[in-house]
């Protein structure tokens, strides 16, 4: 299942070519779209179940929802080789609709509980041309997640927060190597459900001040599935792990009468994803798809993000949000490949809240995640990039009604 791992790598993981170098996704609501992830310290709705759940001490009383769709396009990725035009290709344009939903109950003593469903990484990534559709012909990955969380308030300034993950993954993996000349196909398909924790620190020195750190663990992706290789030659199980990795975010929001700002350091640590090693219902080592019960070797490394975001309550009615990331890519050049041609990336968006009633919220919000051109300057192996990945990107928009009780 060596590609099912690739599919669940893929990733929501950002997310791209993700929303977020790597296959992670962060945003997953109104706020965090329009302020580009910048959205710790200073998350104050029902989306801080997710974000920051020892922030929901400090909300007023109330129930506390949040129903958003996230529309995602991702542009065509064009490949240029350097060696031959023949090689050249461009991936398929995707779309996708990602909904997510969030809750915070009101105060129960010094505790408050929240809930939130996201789809934290995954998309596609698919290539028609010979030459890529040969180690990636698609890659496509849906992950859930269902986070439950509480919150307990210490003190007026002081409060701590904590959740368990539950992530779902279904992934298709597909090459095709018939373009070059070779019988090597593959096709599969795998799921899994697994499990962790997250943990958040909100601190307020003063009123107008907050600082927070969070902590999502990481998640081993244990995919379990059904592999069928070159033209059946092997039909039977496989199976993987691979990780969603741990991420730290440090934090700081201030507010000046009705502007907000806010910046957050990430740390994604990446590194744990060291390689694919896919395992078969029998030893494929000695046979003629070898190939296919090989390690795949990755060595990622730890990555930042940077990211600031500003809020500015124009009316009684009107908040709008802006926001500014740049986010690093963890991949090696010797370990990059088509399923994720991955790169470093300029965030920019904006956003608008729109108070109808004291009760409702609705609002809009747009994100174009910019991703660098990458060249590949020498080839790792016969079916692995050696050329530029130019034109990648990623469009955003979401819309969001949020309700208190």
């Amino acid at each position: 299942m060596k590609q099912t791992v690739k599919v669940v790598t893929l990733l929501s993981l950002s997310a791209a070519t993700l929303l977020a170098s790597g296959y992670r996704i962060p945003e997953q609501s109104l706020n965090s779209v329009a302020l580009s992830a910048a959205y710790v310290a200073g998350a104050n709705g029902a989306d801080a179940s997710y974000y920051n759940p020892a922030n929901m001490s400090f909300m007023e009383n109330g129930a506390f929802t949040e129903v958003a769709m996230t529309y995602i396009n991702l542009p065509k990725v064009k490949y240029t080789d350097a060696q031959s035009s023949t090689l050249n290709g461009d991936s398929k344009e995707e779309q996708f609709l990602m909904p997510n939903l969030h809750y915070v109950s009101p105060m129960v003593g010094n505790w408050r509980y929240g809930l939130s469903i996201t789809a934290p990484a995954g998309l596609s990534k698919r290539w028609d041309e010979a030459f890529p559709k040969a180690s990636s012909e698609e890659f496509t990955l849906k992950v859930i997640e269902v986070n439950p969380t509480a919150s307990y308030l210490v003190n007026d300034q002081f409060s701590l927060g904590f959740g368990v993950r539950g992530v779902y993954t279904d992934g298709v993996v597909k090459s095709n190597a018939s373009g070059l000349g070779s019988p090597a196909n593959r096709d599969l398909t795998g799921d899994s459900i697994d499990f962790g924790y997250n943990l958040a620190l909100s601190y307020k020195p003063i009123k107008d001040l907050t600082l927070a750190a969070t902590y999502r663990s990481k998640v081993d992706l244990t995919v379990e599935g059904d592999a069928t290789l070159v033209s059946g030659m092997y039909k039977g199980g496989a199976s993987v792990t691979i990780p969603l990795p741990a991420s730290l975010a440090l934090a700081t929001a201030y507010t000046y009468d009705k502007t907000t700002v806010e910046f957050v350091y990430e740390r994604t640590y990446w590194s744990a994803y060291k390689n694919l090693d896919f395992n078969y219902d029998v030893d494929l080592t000695a046979t003629a798809m070898a190939a296919f019960d090989k390690p795949i070797l990755k060595n990622w490394k730890d990555s930042n993000a940077y990211r600031i975001g500003l809020s500015h309550q124009c009316t009684d009615n009107l908040k709008m949000m802006l926001g500014f990331a740049i986010d690093k890519s963890p991949t090696p050049d010797n370990t990059l490949g088509f399923e994720l041609p991955d790169s470093d990336a300029k965030l920019y968006s904006i956003g608008f809240e729109y108070k109808v009633t004291q009760n409702l919220k609705v609002g809009l919000a747009y994100l174009y995640d910019d991703k660098e051109d990458r060249t590949i300057t020498s080839r790792a192996n016969s079916t692995a990039p050696y050329g530029t990945f130019s034109d990648s990107a990623a469009h955003l928009v979401t819309a969001s009604f949020k309700y208190k009780f």
